[in-house]
């Protein structure tokens, strides 16, 4: 009897058993995977206004219950990012002592992420402290990346930057070039690469990258030698493009046809439909967790994954905030308030004054070469804050420029608070490691000046980024001149007169401080062809931009964003506490002549045009020259 019964026993416990041993064997035949891209430190739902009615967009709290409800859904839903999750709100300024955009992303159940170039805007050093934070924190999801070339790095005394002391860093994190995930049974590999274009926008990083493409090869090929998984997923921070052969996710499919699934970020690209290249899916949600994507993928006969479902999931009023999420952003934003906003006198939701207009949303900002009064706002609020820096000892500054590809946000109609402010003007440290780039004052000649114009002119119809905001110079172009020639007149603006340029005397040019290294960038982008070298006040070339920062009158530096705050606070003395209309409009500050008179397409011609006439020149002789030698030749014959 005792025997039986325990046989019984054993029978009904192998009865129980047999789910649990179907289940660790099964597989699943779908995939999901809920994923985001270049989040910039959103954390907040904003406030957009479009034609009077007010739309809410975004904020990692209403991200949390969409990830949540995925889970909920299926618990083997895969979260993914693929980098720039920090940098472009005031929440970025306490990176490196809180690590709150990683700590948000592990308590929301992110399964790994890559580094963006803008993981980069604290250097080295700022980006080795938020690691180590988030370690202490106990907040490190995994980050993979994998064309770091740390033995070059390592090796190049010319470096700055310590490199060592972000490997170990990065070591002690836990950065690896893959990860290995098990989702439902399958075996998923996940790793991330950094492309060329974001590299080339990571300046200050302090590392050497290995080619993006051969470094994810190289890696596909030890996943597969060493892992066998079922799937394998890049996290690229690289983007797609219009143009196929600047599509770096599009070449990257191609080149490395074994990746399964890339999730593509740095070019802000909303794909609302995938893209199929090969076997490859890529997928990519926009920015600013306005959208959350959500790839479902299915396992067909030959035990390869198809997209079953792809979308864009609208991050809007109808989505529930994550209380708990929320609680947690309180907190940062009260360290903000204490560690950061103090500095400067200001509070987070300050109002610094009212705009009865709204500006050009940021998502059509600089899309055609025109003039714009968000961009005339910020180049005029860096000379009100030069002049106010340096009081009785201001020296006449001549020009501000402002680049389209540092502005990262715009204003709607109604209050414009000090977060907006700061988001509008986010990137970026200081020479003193404080947040956001300082101005910088150098020193350009008159005949520089005209090759700025052309800069905007020319190289922003093709480099959006590029697109170049400025005060104290206005300019006139025609689109149908020569690449590189299309400014025709070019001229000061002195109390609201048009002043000539003398192409040889130097004039003050204020900038941000990466902006103006930009400019000194010309030269080699434009081959030579337009050379624009800053200097300080005796003409001297400038080799380190960190030294001829703007600075107050208490030896602090002069933000940028502190330089547009302090100005449109003023409107609240001088305007009522109103923006002027002046900035909703436009004043002439850049304006097309559409012509194809001879005339205005030959007037005030530069070194460009002189090299391409004495090239066409040079053709035709070359041309008259075979002519004249193939008649003499066909004469000899014929005398023959």
């Amino acid at each position: 009897m005792k025997r039986l019964n325990a046989v019984i026993i054993f029978l009904l416990l192998l009865i129980l058993c047999i789910p649990f041993a179907l289940n660790a064997e099964e597989k699943t035949d779908e995939i999901n995977i809920v994923f985001t891209n270049d989040m910039h430190s959103h954390f907040d739902t904003e406030i957009i206004n479009s034609d009077g009615s007010i739309i809410l967009k975004g904020g990692f709290a209403k991200v949390s219950t969409i990830i949540s409800q995925a889970k909920a859904d299926d618990p083997n839903t895969l979260v993914l990012d693929s980098g720039d999750f920090s940098m472009g709100t005031l929440y970025q300024t306490i990176y490196t002592s809180s690590a709150p955009e990683l700590n948000l992303m592990k308590f929301m159940g992110y399964d790994a992420t890559t580094f963006g170039n803008h993981e980069f805007d604290y250097r080295a050093e700022g980006l080795g402290k938020m690691l180590k934070t988030a370690v202490d924190d106990n907040c490190n999801i995994p980050i993979v990346i994998c064309n770091i070339d740390w033995d070059a790095t390592l090796k190049d005394a010319a470096l700055k930057e310590n490199p060592q002391t972000l490997k170990n860093a990065m070591d002690r994190y836990g950065v690896k070039d893959y990860i290995i995930l098990n989702k439902g049974g399958i075996k998923i590999a996940v790793f991330g690469v950094i492309g060329k274009d974001a590299i080339s926008c990571a300046p200050k990083s302090g590392l050497i990258f290995s080619d993006t493409i051969e470094s994810a090869k190289k890696t596909v090929d030890e996943i597969k030698q060493k892992e066998n998984p079922d799937l394998i997923i890049c996290l690229s921070h690289s983007g797609t493009d219009e143009d196929k052969s600047k599509s770096e996710d599009e070449l990257l499919a191609k080149a490395v046809p074994d990746i399964d699934v890339i999730l593509s970020g740095h070019t802000h690209t909303t794909i609302t439909q995938p893209i199929i290249s090969g076997n490859t899916v890529i997928c990519s949600t926009g920015s600013y967790t306005y959208n959350v994507g959500k790839l479902i993928l299915i396992k067909d006969s030959n035990n390869n994954y198809s997209v079953k479902e792809y979308k864009l999931i609208d991050v809007n009023e109808t989505v529930d905030d994550d209380t708990a999420v929320n609680f947690r952003i309180g907190k940062y934003k009260n360290l903000v308030n204490e560690n950061y906003l103090s500095l400067f006198g200001y509070s987070f939701d300050q109002t610094l004054a009212v705009s009865n207009f709204a500006f050009t949303p940021i998502e059509n900002f600089a899309k055609n070469l025109q003039e714009d009064g968000l961009g005339d706002l910020i180049s005029d609020s860096y000379i009100y804050a030069v002049k106010n820096a340096e009081g009785e000892n201001y020296k006449n500054v001549d020009v501000s420029v402002v680049p389209s590809g540092v502005i990262r946000g715009s204003f709607d109609k109604g209050p414009i608070t000090v977060s907006e402010v700061y988001n509008t003007l986010s990137l970026g440290i200081g020479k003193d490691n404080i947040a956001g780039y300082p101005l910088v004052s150098i020193y350009l000649t008159g005949k520089e000046l005209k090759a700025v114009a052309e800069v905007d002119a020319s190289i922003s119809t093709i480099m959006p980024d590029a697109q170049l905001y400025m005060s104290g110079l206005d300019y006139r172009y025609n689109p149908n001149r020569l690449f590189l020639n299309r400014v025709t007149d070019a001229y000061l603006i002195k109390d609201g007169q048009r002043v000539e340029i003398d192409d040889n005397k130097l004039y003050r040019v204020v900038s941000g401080l990466y902006s103006a290294q930009m400019l000194g960038a010309v030269k080699g982008k434009s081959f030579g062809l337009l050379s624009i070298i800053p200097k300080d006040y005796e003409g001297n070339a400038i080799t380190d931009f960190e030294n001829y920062i703007v600075y107050n009158k208490d030896n602090t530096e002069v933000k940028e964003w502190v330089a547009l705050a302090s100005y449109i606070q003023s409107f609240s003395v001088s305007k009522g506490g109103l923006v002027p209309q002046y900035y909703n409009q436009t004043h002439e500050r850049k304006v097309e002549i559409n012509s194809k008179n001879i005339l205005n397409l030959i007037k005030n011609p530069n070194k460009v045009f002189f090299i391409a006439l004495a090239a066409v020149v040079l053709i035709l002789f070359i041309i008259i020259f075979i002519i004249v030698k193939t008649r003499k030749a066909l004469k000899i014959k014929n005398k023959k």
